[in-house]
């Protein structure tokens, strides 16, 4: 009975996982989500809405069946370990934006249910592993990025100090207090303006040359490079794990085979058997020499033959006996 039930569930899973793998689908998923946006888009137009407001409500129910439906085939692929549906990240995201919905407190909420119809939109990342990886990176690079904004923080405020020094007696708008100073050395981040405010400088001291020079090279050019520095080499991160995870994906789900040794871990064994032997080797050398025995090395073992009388000791028991 066991058997006849888990066949068709075995079958089901099969089907589901072929189809969420097959590269139409996720084309068929990806168009659904730009027809979606579109059809929010266009919603923020009076006179379309007036016009085609009926057909565009259609589109929404049409979209929103679609995701269900997609859901559901994805469901069906983990049919016999349903909790690995819900160790997917973004299928909780999935099943949160697609059924939220359809709550009774949130369809009301039309602010609130907007909000979770644009976050649709973010589904396409889901679809498309390079997008993954982009926004996988953005994620790994928060971390770093708060000490980076330590940094900028530090080094504007060092520079809106020295701007409130030279500056804020001659242009009071701009650095009379170290908050404006800032704010003014932030906006010259883009380099947008520098010329004329380099010149701006000069006619209030000849310092103005080295302050602004410095800053852009300490401030628009050193944290830049830091940070698309620190941006790539979290896209980096994320694209190694994006393939271990695809590399895990390929394995057949259920299966009792055992994975075969790594290159490394076979390596690693082949050294542990030749140090073993070369351990042993003093021992072999105080028992006789290499004639005088069979070596044989198996799975790193050392089995030693009984050694053979040679011709000299043999005449040297003959003349004892004599």
């Amino acid at each position: 009975m066991a058997r006849t039930v888990r066949s068709p569930l075995r079958r089901l899973a099969a089907r589901c996982q072929a189809l969420v793998g097959a590269s139409w689908f996720n084309l068929a998923s990806f168009a659904v989500v730009i027809v979606n946006a579109m059809a929010l888009g266009l919603e923020t137009y009076g006179g379309v809405v007036a016009i085609v407001g009926t057909a565009l409500r259609t589109v929404e129910y049409v979209c929103l069946t679609l995701f269900v439906l997609e859901l559901l085939v994805r469901f069906g692929a983990h049919a016999l370990a349903p909790f690995g549906f819900f160790r997917d990240r973004w299928n909780v995201f999935d099943l949160v934006i697609v059924v939220a919905p359809l709550l009774p407190g949130v369809r009301e909420n039309v602010t609130l249910l907007r909000l979770l119809r644009l976050a649709r939109i973010v589904r396409a990342f889901r679809l498309f592993p390079s997008l993954r990886v982009i926004l996988v990176g953005i994620r790994r690079s928060l971390p770093g990025l708060g000490s980076f904004l330590l940094v900028t923080a530090l080094l504007l405020y060092g520079y809106a100090m020295l701007g409130w020094m030279l500056f804020g007696a001659a242009y009071p708008q701009e650095y009379g207090s170290v908050g404006q100073a800032m704010l003014t050395l932030f906006l010259l981040l883009s380099l947008d303006g520098i010329t004329d405010t380099l010149q701006a400088g000069r006619e209030v001291t000849g310092w103005a040359v080295l302050y602004y020079v410095s800053y852009m090279v300490a401030a628009c050019y050193l944290l830049t490079n830091l940070l698309v520095g620190l941006v790539l080499t979290a896209l980096q991160e994320a694209h190694q794990d994006e393939q271990v995870a695809a590399q895990r994906s390929d394995r057949p789900i259920g299966g009792h085979a055992e994975d075969e040794p790594s290159v490394r871990e076979q390596l690693a064994r082949v050294q542990a058997i030749i140090t073993d032997l070369e351990r042993r080797l003093p021992e072999q050398e105080l028992i006789g020499p290499p004639t005088a025995g069979r070596v044989t090395a198996e799975a790193g073992t050392l089995v030693l033959s009984k050694p053979q009388v040679s011709q000299r000791s043999r005449t040297r028991g003959r003349r004892k006996r004599r």
